[in-house]
């Protein structure tokens, strides 16, 4: 029997190549290994589960089984992949060696911590960038039996649909970032104030400018030390403090990687023939994009090279929806640092226009009512990856 082609890792990247190989190819032996239970979910739905009470079950579209059944697939759940050896083709999973025919690295992103959660909080100090983790907070929430007090660390993408969501479901939250704005990297400075001010509303409370300096356990609750003096009491912390791609696996193997992620090129292919990388892990020709159209875009084109037909991936203009209740937003940051921001409108329904020295249009970010122009200006504004 020949070796099989490979997945390792079983995130919307996984899965939703293995979806796109089988619609080009019903029959190719295909392994897909996973450290976690192998469920599938969609991941976005994490930061919407508690303002809709959704426990971690309702969450899971197909479990494991019927995943391997539905896409004839190999799927080996909760297995950790210790080595590659790309000179023989085959991957180390403990004592056992397991040959591939061509690899795809779909690991995905961890979440970063910028500081030491003590062994005794590690129950209360929390991040939830999967299924698993959801399970963990959702039970540790169900466990206080009333409204619980969170502080959540970081005011990026996921801090702030968190968050939202969190309020949502009746709980108590604070909010703690550096950034004197929230969403700073995707909003210009008048935006993120007009969210900070519908957070606000909302009874959040934000502690921007400052940073966590420690954490200790006082009275059955967690006691959170910032830098500028303060200190906050809370049941359970959620740290957003930002993901890294999972490259230790690829750098040992000798692949190219980069802060950004594994090297490769526009057909996904890492510096090693016949070993691919997709998804949050990827560093396409220097851009890596931790977003749904982007990865969706990948799995379509590395589908196609992988069954004969050699595609380049391009990324178009995906503006992000941000999953926030309290004010609609929609970004599409600019590829470019040096723009421009012009801003019209007023109260809360704004758009702002990132612009090049010429006036023309690079990204832009709507907030309320504005953001029902998404569809005409990403038409207008240049591709991610073209």
């Amino acid at each position: 029997m020949s070796a099989p082609l490979t997945i390792i890792g079983s995130g919307m990247a996984g899965f939703g190549l293995a979806r796109q190989l089988r619609n080009r190819d019903a029959e190719r032996p295909i392994t897909l290994i996973t450290a976690d239970g192998g469920d599938d979910y969609s991941k976005p739905l994490l930061s919407t589960g508690f303002a809709k009470r959704l426990s971690p079950e309702r969450l899971v579209a197909r479990p494991a089984l019927q995943v391997a059944q539905d896409l004839n697939v190999t799927l080996r759940t909760h297995t950790f992949v210790d080595a590659i050896d790309t000179s023989s083709r085959s991957l180390q999973l403990g004592a056992e060696t397991l040959a591939y025919d061509q690899l795809v690295l779909a690991t995905g992103a961890a979440p970063t911590l910028p500081f030491t959660i003590p062994d005794e909080l590690a129950e209360r100090v929390m991040t939830v960038n999967d299924l698993d983790d959801y399970r963990r907070f959702h039970s540790s929430l169900a466990a206080l039996q009333r409204p619980a007090k969170v502080v959540v660390v970081g005011t990026g993408l996921v801090g702030c649909e968190f968050a939202d969501d969190l309020v949502a479901g009746g709980h108590s939250v604070s909010m703690v970032a550096p950034e004197e704005i929230l969403l700073a990297r995707l909003l210009p400075a008048e935006l993120g104030r007009a969210l900070g001010d519908a957070f606000l509303e909302a009874g959040i409370q934000l502690y921007c400018g400052t940073t966590v300096s420690f954490f200790w356990h006082e009275q059955g609750a967690v006691a959170v030390k910032l830098n500028g003096g303060d200190t906050l009491h809370a049941d359970l912390v959620l740290v957003a403090t930002g993901l890294r791609p999972r490259m230790t696996l690829a750098a040992s193997a000798g692949l190219s990687v980069s802060p950004n992620g594994i090297v490769v090129d526009r057909y996904l292919e890492t510096t090693v023939r016949g070993v691919f990388a997709l998804g949050d892990v990827a560093c396409v020709d220097g851009l890596n994009a931790m977003y749904v159209q982007p990865l969706q875009a990948g799995a379509k084109a590395l589908a196609a090279t992988l069954t004969g037909s050699p595609t380049l991936v391009n990324y178009g203009p995906w503006p992000i929806m941000v999953k926030t209740s309290l004010l609609p937003i929609v970004s599409l940051p600019p590829v470019e640092s040096a723009v421009r921001w012009r801003t019209e409108g007023s109260g809360r329904d704004l758009a702002a226009f990132a612009e090049s020295d010429d006036g023309q249009l690079q990204g832009f970010a709507l907030t309320g009512d504005c953001v029902r122009r998404k569809v005409r200006l990403a038409r207008l504004a240049p591709p991610l990856l073209g």
